[in-house]
C-alpha cells in the first residue's frame, strides 16, 4: 500500500469510527486506539502535503483562526416558524391547509431543538460550507468552526444527491454545559447562562481550536434543494441518517391533530429526560409536494407549525416603570424587575407594551408580578399577585411628556401606543432611524454599528442618514475607539452601500408600516422613488397587498418637506432609488392584472416558476377562485383543484404553455 492509499484508508476508517461514536453512540474501538490512528494520519499528512484534503478527520482538531466571518447569501432562504400554543391553534392551521391542498394530509412530528440554527451545504458528498441563519436571507460562513463538531459528517455515504443543503441546530448538551461551568467556576470566571446562548457564541469564536474544545453537537431536521428524489419529510429524515447525519429518532409520522397532541403531551413530560434543551414540537405536512403547494408567507412556511410547550413562570418584584422611545416615536413602557432566573436566563426587564396593558393588569411599582417568557424568548408580565400588594399603593399614571425631549405625547384614535411627535429633535428617534437605515436587511453598512451611530449623533457629525455620505476619515479619527483602519472601513462601507438595491433602500427609509415585504412590492410596482412619492392613496391601494393604513403612511412620509429634501440628498449621493436597468431587463408587464395558481410537479423548480410569474407582472395565489386567470398544471395536479378550476371556467395551462405566454 503506497502513502496515498495509507492516508485514504486511515481517513475512511476514522470517519467510520467518528460516525459510530458521535452519531450512532456505538463505539467499536477505545479512545486511545482512535487517538493513535489520528496521530498516524496527521504525521503522514504533515510529511505529504500534496495529499491534503480540507475534509480530512485531522481538521476536526481546529487551529485555523478566522478574524472576519464572510457573509454568505443562502441559496434557499431560512424561514422562521409560526407558533401555536393550543389544540385550537393547530385545528385552525389544519383547516387552512385542507382548503389549499388535495387529498389526505399526514404530519411529521419532531422535537424543536433549542440551539443555534445552521445550514450545511454538501457537494459531491463533501461538506462545502456551513452558514449561520443570520436574518434568514444571509448568514456568516462558520465552516472552519463547524468542522470541529464530531457529529457533523465531512464526507457522506450512500445515495446522496450531487448538491443539497441540510438545516439543523448546533446544540450544547446539558452534561457538556455543566462541565464547562464547573471548569469556569474553578477558575473564578463568570458562569455561562444557558446552553443555547453558549452554543451560539461558540460558532463565532475566532480560534477554531477553542471551538474544538467545546462539546457541541449537531442535530439535523430538514433537507433543502432541487430534484432530490425525496417525496416525504419522514423519508428525508431517514435518508439523512443513511447518509451519515445525526437525526434524533423521536420523530413520528401521524395522521391527525389528535395524534399530534398525543406526541406533544408525551414529550412535554419526557423532554426533561433528554440530554439537551427542547422547547416544543415542530409539526410538518409530511408530503413534500403538498408542502410546495402550500408555499410560504412573508416570514414562515404554511406547511409547518411550532407547538410551544407551556412557558415557565416565576414571580418577582416590579421595582420601577420606565419609558423607551422608538425610532418612530412610539413610547414603550418597560418594567424594571428584581433579577430572577427564568428558563435558563436572568430576567431584569419586561415590556409592558402600552397604557392599555398597564390599566388592564392594574400594574403598579412595588407589585409582586408573575413573569413568563412568551415562546420562552421575550419576558412578559402576565398578572399581578394582589395578595402581596403594599398597603400604600397608587395606580400607575402614564406619562404625558416624552422622557427624552419633554414634548407632549399624542395618541391617535384607534391606536394603542402614545407617540412623541418631535421627529427632528428627539435624540432616540434620530438615532433609531439611522440605525434602521444601516441595519442588515436595509443598507447593511459594514463597519458601522448601533453604538457608533449614537456616538456620531452625539458628536453632531450626523443628524440623519443622508449625512452618512459626507463623513470623512479625518472627522472620524478623533472619536473614542476609532483607529485609522476602522475609520477607513466605515467610510468605505458607506460608499459600498450605494450599490444596495432600491427595495432595500426603500425599507431602510423607515416609512411606518413599510416593512421588508411591502418595500419589495412598492419598488417592483413603481420602479422609482419619484413614482411612489407622487402616488395617490387610490393608486397605492391598487398595489398587491397594500392597504389603506400603509397608503396613508406612505403619503404622510412624502408630504413632509424634510423627507423630500432627504430623498434628494440621497439621490445626489448616488444611492439606488430606482430599480436597476439590469433588473428591469428581466421584468415585464406581460402578465399584469393576471392571477396564477401553480399546482403539481414541474420540470423547473416551483419557486422559479413563481418568480417568473411575478417578474412578468403577475400575481401568484395559493387557492383557486373566480378571480384566478390561469392554473399552471403540472404532473400529479390534485383532482379537487382540477374540478374547481373547471367548474369556475378558469383556464388550465401547462408549463410549456406558460413559457409561451411570457415569451
Amino acid at each position: 500500500m503506497n502513502i496515498e492509499q495509507q492516508i485514504t484508508s486511515l481517513r475512511v476508517e476514522l470517519q467510520e469510527h467518528n460516525h459510530k461514536y458521535y452519531v450512532l453512540d456505538t463505539p467499536t474501538i477505545s479512545d486511545f486506539e482512535f487517538d493513535q490512528k489520528l496521530k498516524q494520519l496527521q504525521a503522514l499528512e504533515l510529511a505529504h502535503p500534496e495529499y491534503d484534503d480540507p475534509n480530512s478527520p485531522s481538521h476536526r482538531v481546529g487551529g485555523a483562526v478566522t478574524k472576519n466571518f464572510e457573509t454568505i447569501v443562502h441559496e434557499h432562504r431560512m424561514y422562521s416558524l409560526d407558533n401555536s400554543y393550543s389544540k385550537e391553534d393547530l385545528e385552525d392551521w389544519e383547516t387552512r391547509i385542507k382548503k389549499m391542498v388535495d387529498g389526505d394530509v399526514s404530519y411529521t412530528c419532531e422535537l424543536k431543538y433549542d440551539g443555534a440554527s445552521i445550514s450545511l451545504t454538501y457537494e459531491n458528498g463533501a461538506l462545502l460550507r456551513a452558514v449561520t441563519r443570520g436574518d434568514g436571507f444571509q448568514g456568516d460562513d462558520v465552516t472552519t468552526n463547524i468542522k470541529t463538531i464530531k457529529s457533523v459528517p465531512l464526507k457522506l455515504t450512500g445515495d446522496y444527491p450531487p448538491k443539497f443543503d441540510i438545516r439543523g441546530e448546533i446544540i450544547l448538551p446539558w452534561e457538556g454545559f455543566n462541565i464547562m461551568n464547573e471548569e469556569r467556576e474553578a477558575l473564578g470566571l463568570e458562569l455561562y447562562r444557558n446552553p443555547r446562548n453558549t452554543a451560539s457564541g461558540s460558532l463565532k469564536l475566532q480560534d477554531s481550536a477553542e471551538v474544538a474544545k467545546r462539546p457541541l453537537d449537531c442535530l439535523l431536521y430538514n433537507i433543502t434543494g432541487n430534484n432530490l428524489g425525496i417525496t416525504t419529510q419522514i423519508e428525508s429524515l431517514q435518508k439523512a441518517r443513511d447518509w451519515g447525519f445525526k437525526v434524533p429518532n423521536a420523530s413520528k409520522l401521524v395522521h391527525s391533530i389528535e395524534e399530534v397532541l398525543e406526541f406533544v403531551n408525551h414529550w412535554d413530560v419526557a423532554r426533561h429526560d433528554l440530554p439537551y434543551e427542547t422547547d416544543g414540537v415542530v409539526v410538518k405536512v409530511n408530503n413534500l409536494q403538498q408542502q410546495e403547494e402550500l408555499g410560504y408567507t412573508a416570514k414562515a412556511p404554511r406547511w409547518a407549525m411550532a407547538y410551544k410547550f407551556k412557558a415557565e413562570q416565576v414571580s418577582t418584584r416590579l421595582r420601577e416603570i420606565t419609558y423607551q422611545v422608538g425610532r418612530t416615536g412610539a413610547i414603550t413602557p418597560v418594567a424594571n424587575l428584581e433579577p430572577v432566573e427564568l428558563a435558563g436566563t436572568t430576567v431584569k426587564r419586561a415590556s409592558l407594551h402600552n397604557a392599555d396593558q398597564i390599566e388592564k393588569l392594574d400594574i403598579r411599582e412595588g407589585d409582586e408580578v408573575f413573569v413568563e417568557k412568551g415562546g420562552e424568548i421575550i419576558p412578559k408580565i402576565i398578572a399581578v399577585d394582589l395578595t402581596k400588594r403594599p398597603v400604600i399603593s397608587a395606580p400607575t399614571v402614564y406619562i404625558s411628556e416624552c422622557p427624552e425631549c419633554s414634548t407632549t405625547l399624542i395618541r391617535k384614535e384607534g391606536e394603542a401606543q402614545h407617540y412623541c411627535p418631535n421627529e427632528a429633535g428627539c435624540p432616540p428617534q434620530i438615532v433609531g432611524r439611522i440605525q434602521h437605515y444601516i441595519s442588515r436587511k436595509a443598507l447593511d453598512i459594514e463597519g458601522l454599528g448601533g453604538e457608533t451611530v449614537a456616538l456620531l449623533v452625539k458628536e453632531n457629525l450626523i443628524l440623519d442618514y443622508a449625512d452618512l455620505y459626507t463623513l470623512t476619515v479625518d472627522q472620524l479619527l478623533p472619536l473614542e475607539r476609532m483607529a485609522q483602519k476602522s475609520a477607513e472601513n466605515l467610510v468605505n462601507g458607506v460608499e459600498a452601500s450605494k450599490t444596495i438595491p432600491f427595495e432595500r433602500v426603500l425599507f431602510g427609509l423607515g416609512i411606518r408600516y413599510v416593512g421588508e415585504t411591502v418595500a419589495k412590492k412598492l419598488a417592483k410596482h413603481y420602479r422609482h422613488i419619484d413614482a411612489i412619492a407622487t402616488a395617490s392613496e387610490e393608486d397605492l391601494i391598487s398595489v398587491d397587498e397594500i392597504g389603506g393604513k400603509i397608503a396613508e403612511s406612505v403619503i404622510a412620509f412624502f408630504e413632509k418637506e424634510t423627507n423630500r429634501h432627504l430623498i434628494e440628498r440621497l439621490k445626489a449621493h448616488g444611492v439606488q432609488l430606482e430599480i436597476s436597468a439590469e433588473k428591469l431587463a428581466n421584468q415585464s408587464d406581460t402578465l399584469k392584472g393576471k392571477t396564477f395558481v401553480v399546482s403539481g410537479v414541474f420540470e423547473m423548480p416551483r419557486n422559479d416558476l413563481k418568480k417568473l410569474i411575478e417578474d412578468n407582472g403577475g400575481k401568484v395565489s395559493s387557492s383557486i377562485s373566480a378571480k384566478t386567470s390561469y392554473v399552471v398544471a403540472g404532473d400529479k395536479m390534485g383532482p379537487s383543484k382540477l374540478e374547481k378550476a373547471t367548474s369556475l371556467g378558469v383556464s388550465i395551462i401547462t408549463e410549456k404553455d406558460f413559457l409561451l405566454l411570457i415569451r
